[in-house]
């Protein structure tokens, strides 16, 4: 296209003369028949490359939504896995999906930007680059964005050292860690990608409110190879209980406020500023909702909470699965579950104390065994 773009142009600037009268001359009629059909040949090119991007961008978003049901269904499976259930949680055949559409797409990008360098050496009537050109780079913009604040995930739940195999239980000034991913493996390396992380940043009131103390924000790391992965790892977190200035103490005690404790959920939130190729963004994930104790003997209240919300909740932290080429929807966590907690069926509730035993004991629970449990729970049908 470049070729013939060159052609033609060199053409026109030496046999096209504006402002002279040579109708008469067979030999200039000729030479602008010849000029016209290089132009028709030219724009037939130009029409035949921006069908191709339109076919490769519609192939992109069949991609796009087969990946956002993968992501979805990753992000069960890592629910279930944080209650004991054996699933696989791996995020490398996502990862590299992820990157390959990334990098298709940014691709993509870069030859709309040569394109526009093209049109605006040589345009024309009705030239097509001109009307389709902008439509094109918005709608594949979109499908970056979309991607890209979907590949941000919380790769590791927040989880204390010792926790018995019991995550999203944290304690006050216990470490903790976390660990977010961004499953496009594309950046650009002259510029530092900092993530930052907040805890409770829209917390309903009557909530007690926490300080991450130690550092709150990181530069994301590449690793020693690609396969590694772009990756902010927070390590030795702690939390600390503000103070209400008016009594001293903690915001409120445990029988204060509309929940106790051990019924709060609490969020945190990673955000990243990513760049890539001139495309700037500011990417969000949130954890799963976690407790925060201040001392052991409320941990097993503590882990019944986060085990009722989860076995009852399919999607935490969204209400409902996000539409075909749509972000996903702004955070909707229902912090109020334990005001009115929903009642769980025995089948469900029996799985997940199978995965319980199973994931401390390597065996799960047998008919005979749950059989019991329901007997001693309901008494004998």
């Amino acid at each position: 296209l470049e070729d013939l773009q060159d052609a033609f142009d060199f053409c026109y600037k030496v046999h096209y003369l504006p402002g002279e009268d040579r109708n008469s001359d067979p030999q200039y009629a000729q030479q602008i028949q010849a000029l016209q059909a290089k132009l028709q040949i030219l724009d037939r090119q130009r029409r035949e490359v921006l069908a191709q991007m339109q076919q490769l961008l519609g192939r992109s978003e069949t991609l796009w939504d087969f990946l956002q049901q993968e992501l979805g269904a990753w992000s069960k499976r890592q629910q279930r896995s944080c209650l004991g259930a054996p699933t696989d949680t791996s995020l490398r055949p996502l990862e590299t999906w992820c990157t390959e559409l990334g990098q298709g797409l940014f691709q993509l990008l870069q030859l709309l930007r040569v394109l526009e360098d093209l049109r605006q050496k040589v345009t024309y009537e009705r030239d097509p680059l001109k009307a389709e050109t902008p439509l094109l780079e918005r709608r594949l913009r979109e499908l970056l964005t979309y991607l890209l604040k979907s590949a941000f995930v919380v790769e590791q739940q927040p989880n204390m050292p010792n926790a018995c195999k019991r995550p999203l239980v944290l304690r006050t000034a216990t470490k903790f860690s976390a660990r977010a991913r961004l499953l496009v493996r594309l950046h650009d390396r002259n510029r530092r990608m900092e993530a930052k992380i907040h805890i409770d940043r829209s917390g309903p009131p009557g909530f007690r409110r926490f300080n991450i103390l130690t550092s709150s924000s990181k530069t994301l790391l590449t690793g020693d190879s690609p396969q590694d992965g772009l990756v902010c790892d927070f390590q030795y977190l702690t939390l600390k209980e503000q103070k209400d200035s008016r009594s001293g103490k903690g915001s409120k005690g445990a029988s204060e406020g509309p929940l106790v404790v051990t019924e709060e959920l609490h969020l945190i939130t990673f955000t990243l500023a990513y760049a890539y190729c001139g495309l700037e963004l500011e990417l969000e994930t949130s954890t799963l909702p976690f407790v925060i104790i201040s001392n052991n003997n409320q941990l097993s209240s503590a882990w019944a909470s986060i085990l009722w919300f989860n076995m009852l909740s399919d999607d935490p932290k969204a209400s409902g699965s996000p539409p075909a080429l749509r972000c996903p929807p702004a955070l909707a966590l229902d912090q109020h579950f334990f005001s009115a907690p929903p009642l769980a069926p025995w089948p469900r509730l029996a799985e997940v104390l199978s995965w319980q035993f199973e994931s401390v004991a390597e065996r799960g629970l047998s008919e005979d065994h749950l059989l019991m449990l329901a007997e001693k729970l309901f008494g004998k049908a």
